[in-house]
């Protein structure tokens, strides 16, 4: 393709109007002459027209976002960025971080006139901009994208807005608001939602962050263990009483459980990964080396550029050298020894899929098993019954009214949509005939509707289904069905099934995985088993990298880059790397500070 002259490329690109081009049918001898409309055009139509979601994902690979060559990205006309303050229009102001906007005003100088008409909203824009200080965001610009922030960065800029508006008598409600904040940030929370108490106002916060929690004046502990053992109040009163209580949650606070640091670190192995020369967004030119083998965390305050380095460059070049992904790279000059790593898998919190069709038997790969278990039966011999007639995605063994799902979708139209259970086979996903087959006494809906634990002891004389589920028990999932839908687990319940699913695969050694706070919505204890599953893999020989801010999880890794300083345009540096312990010892590492008091 690189050698056809560039008029025939642009013909194949962008059409040939008016030049009538001769070409034959494959399946008949007419031959023909008309103008051909070009790719391009021909990719925009389809886009246009499909009403499907997964081929508007797949038109898109063939496009990227492009600055208007008009404004330059900056959206405004001439004459709006004609009116300067301070010698800077709207669009560079914006541009700006939030900490360099407020010294902007600041330091702004006005005349006695400007200075009257102007006063009020300078002390406006200065409130506002302390309150998203105040919360950790002082990295963020004005002009950033809402799409492009995390789910923390847009709950904390919600929790400003509402400082801001001075209210009184209101409820807050709350969802981990630490989420993606750095030790050091944390304190700033918490002063501003005491703020926010102090005012006259209530929060509500579900939490599992310890400094949060100490903070409280009243906690309210739920339990004792999760899902079908859970659902009762523990404990419910002040903190100092928690910490005397047996709540798992109480021990964790006091000190009577935690999470142990290991005696002896792993040793990284010869080979290593090298990212040279990484500049994308605020990454400042920097090479970070990155041992295999070994347990890795990469640490920083929000903002400093932690997911851009290992998203946006490392993973994004892996997964396109390793299996083609169309995917654009950050910038960055090479990443040296690939060919030390086969594989890279990123495991992060997303649904394992997104209908009530999909389900932890289904993802693992038990519902395989399962189903030949029950085509093995005598009835099913009998019946004629072959596999598929055990399966909910296809026609035969089903329900029909719900189409297999157990449940009922309505469409609310301006509300999300619900689902009710199916009338007919009252969420069993099967119709009358396929559940009269048993094995055991159990039909497959009783099966699916088993918790993993009662599954484990039904199949425990059949090895390729109690490893699966071992695996699912063993990273705290003791708890959830079989058939539980993908759309009632939780985030964190999501990424250790992918993780049990992993860990129940033949290790090669040379797999490389990514995780990028794992421990988001997790408990003291739920973190502990998490730690544990990452060592399992790290043990088998693969390289497990995280980007975390627990210091539970930092604490027991082996190797640490702590990114920094700050976040923004101060941060994108290499601040620290090196053992736990080394990195207690670096000035100007903000993790290394608070690192210092957990492992004293």
């Amino acid at each position: 393709f690189k050698k056809i002259p560039k008029k025939i490329k642009d013909a194949i690109f962008f059409g040939t109007e008016g030049e009538n081009i001769p070409f034959k049918y494959n399946f008949g001898t007419k031959n023909n002459r008309k103008d051909f409309v070009g790719i391009i055009e021909i990719i925009e139509k389809r886009y246009k027209e499909t009403a499907s979601d997964f081929m508007k994902l797949e038109y898109e690979k063939y496009m990227r976002e492009v600055h208007c060559e008009e404004c330059h990205g900056r959206r405004l006309k001439k004459e709006a960025l004609s009116v300067l303050v301070g010698g800077k229009n709207i669009v560079e102001v914006c541009d700006l971080d939030i900490e360099s906007i407020r010294a902007f005003f600041t330091d702004l100088k006005l005349n006695k006139r400007d200075k009257m008409i102007a006063d009020r909203i300078i002390k406006e824009i200065n409130e506002r901009l302390t309150f998203l200080i105040n919360v950790g965001l002082s990295y963020l610009t004005l002009s950033r994208a809402s799409g492009t922030l995390s789910g923390g960065e847009s709950q904390r800029i919600r929790l400003a807005t509402q400082i801001g508006s001075g209210l009184m008598g209101v409820i807050y409600i709350l969802d981990e608001p630490s989420i993606g904040l750095h030790q050091r940030d944390n304190r700033k929370l918490v002063q501003s939602l005491k703020r926010l108490r102090d005012l006259g106002n209530t929060l509500i916060v579900v939490e599992h962050d310890e400094e949060t929690m100490m903070e409280a004046d009243h906690i309210i502990d739920i339990g004792p263990g999760a899902g079908e053992h859970g659902g009762d109040i523990v404990f419910q009163g002040p903190v100092k009483k928690l910490l005397a209580s047996d709540s798992i949650t109480g021990q964790y606070l006091s000190g009577r459980m935690k999470i142990e640091v290991p005696h002896k670190r792993r040793a990284a192995k010869k080979e290593k990964l090298s990212i040279i020369g990484a500049t994308h967004n605020n990454l400042k030119n920097i090479t970070v080396e990155l041992p295999l083998g070994i347990f890795i965390c990469i640490t920083g305050v929000s903002g400093s550029g932690k997911s851009t380095l290992v998203h946006e460059i490392l993973y994004k070049t892996l997964a396109k050298e390793l299996y083609g992904s169309k995917d654009k790279p950050g910038a960055h000059k090479e990443i040296k020894g690939m060919e030390n790593i086969d594989k890279v898998i990123n495991i992060d919190q997303s649904p394992i899929g997104r209908t009530p069709r999909s389900n932890p038997a289904t993802y693992t790969g038990v519902f395989d098993v399962i189903r030949d278990i029950f085509t093995m039966t005598q009835e099913a011999k009998m019946r004629g019954y072959e596999k598929g007639r055990f399966s909910f995605n296809v026609r035969g063994g089903r329900c029909e009214a719900c189409s297999g799902d157990g449940m009922i979708k309505i469409e609310m139209h301006f509300l999300p949509d619900i689902y009710v259970p199916c009338e007919v086979c009252h969420g069993k996903r099967y119709n009358r005939e396929t559940l009269e087959v048993k094995y055991k006494g159990k039909s497959i809906a009783d099966v699916l509707n088993m918790t993993v634990e009662e599954a484990l002891s039904f199949f425990e004389n059949i090895p390729q289904i109690r490893n699966k589920l071992q695996t699912l028990h063993d990273v705290g999932l003791s708890y959830i069905r079989l058939g539980q839908p993908s759309t009632t687990l939780s985030g964190g319940e999501a990424q250790r099934i992918k993780l049990s699913t992993e860990l129940s695969k033949r290790a090669t050694g040379k797999t490389l995985y990514i995780l990028d706070e794992p421990t988001t919505g997790l408990h003291f204890e739920d973190t502990r088993k998490l730690i544990e599953i990452l060592q399992r893999l790290t043990d088998s020989g693969n390289t497990v990298l995280v980007i975390e801010h627990n210091l539970d999880v930092i604490k027991v890794c082996d190797h640490i880059i702590d990114i920094g300083p700050e976040g923004g345009n101060k941060g994108g540096m290499v601040v620290a790397t090196g053992t736990p312990e080394e990195v207690t010892k670096m000035e100007h590492s903000y993790t290394g500070e608070y690192l210092k008091k957990v492992l004293e």
